[in-house]
C-alpha cells in the first residue's frame, strides 16, 4: 500500500514546527503526493495564535499542479461535552478538520469520561477525522465508541508520529485498527509531520494493518479515488474549487 496523501501536518503557526506552509506543499510536491492537509492546532495549544488564523484560508492555494491542498485544523476537544477550542463559525468554513485530546489542555480522563466525550464528537458535523486517539490517559470504549464514528463518518487516525511521542499507546492503536475492520469504519495513516522531513511518512503503521489484513478500500488515503470519495462524503466545498 503507498498512500497518495498526508491529512495532518502542521507549519510554523505552530511555533513547536519548523517550516512554512509554502515549504511543507513543495514539499508534498517533491514526494508526489496527491493531497496535503495543513491542520495546525487551534489557539488553546500554548504556542498557537488566535482562531482568526482560521478564517483566512483563501491565501492558500487549492491546487498546485496535482497537489490539493486542504487547509484545515487541529482542533483540541477541551472537556468531556465535546467543546471545543474554535467555534462552528470558523470550522464550517474549512477543508479539513482533527479532532484531537491533549495532556496540556485535559491532562487525563476516566475510561467513561473519555467515552463519553468521543461520543459527543461523532456527533459534531464540522469535525471530519479523530486525531491519535490511541494515548493511555485518555483510553476509552473502543468497541462502544468505533461503531458510532463509523456511523457518523468519522474519520479515525492511525498516527505515525504517536510511536515518538505516544509510544506507550501503540498496543491501543493496534486494537482501533483491528475494530475499525471490523466496523468498516474508515482510517488515515497520516505523518503528524512538524517539518519537510516526516511529511508522507508511514512508520510501521502499514506494516501492522497488514498484519491484520486492514482493506484497503477503508485507509482513505491510500488512493485518490478513496480520498476523493472521501471528501464527497464530507461535502467539501473544496471539491468544486479544485474543479473550477
Amino acid at each position: 500500500m503507498k498512500l497518495i496523501a498526508d491529512l495532518h501536518t502542521h507549519t510554523l503557526f505552530s511555533s513547536h514546527a519548523f517550516n512554512t506552509a509554502t515549504e511543507m506543499i513543495n514539499q508534498a510536491q517533491k514526494l508526489g503526493l496527491k493531497a496535503i492537509a495543513i491542520t495546525d492546532h487551534g489557539p488553546l495549544m500554548p504556542d498557537s495564535g488566535h482562531e482568526w488564523h482560521f478564517m483566512n484560508k483563501g491565501q492558500l492555494p487549492k491546487k498546485l499542479g496535482d497537489l490539493i491542498v486542504l487547509y484545515g485544523a487541529e482542533v483540541d476537544v477541551v472537556n468531556i461535552n465535546g467543546d471545543l477550542d474554535i467555534g462552528d463559525y470558523y470550522l464550517k468554513n474549512l477543508d479539513w478538520v482533527v479532532a484531537s485530546i491533549h495532556k496540556e489542555i485535559i491532562p487525563k480522563l476516566s475510561c467513561e469520561d473519555a467515552t463519553q466525550l468521543w461520543l459527543n464528537i461523532a456527533r459534531n458535523p464540522y469535525i471530519d477525522m479523530i486525531g491519535h486517539c490511541e494515548q493511555v490517559q485518555h483510553f476509552f470504549d473502543y468497541e462502544k465508541v468505533i461503531p458510532v464514528f463509523a456511523e457518523n463518518n468519522k474519520v479515525v487516525e492511525l498516527n505515525v508520529n504517536s510511536a515518538v511521542v505516544r509510544p506507550t499507546g501503540q498496543q491501543n492503536m493496534l486494537e482501533i485498527a483491528k475494530l475499525c475492520k471490523k466496523y468498516r469504519c474508515r482510517v488515515a495513516v497520516n505523518s503528524d509531520a512538524h517539518s519537510i522531513y516526516k511529511i508522507g511518512q508511514t512508520g510501521n503503521v502499514l506494516q501492522m494493518l497488514e498484519s491484520i489484513d486492514f482493506p484497503q478500500e477503508l485507509v482513505i488515503n491510500a488512493s485518490y479515488e478513496n480520498f476523493i470519495n472521501e471528501l464527497k462524503i464530507h461535502n467539501k466545498y473544496i471539491l468544486k474549487q479544485i474543479e473550477e
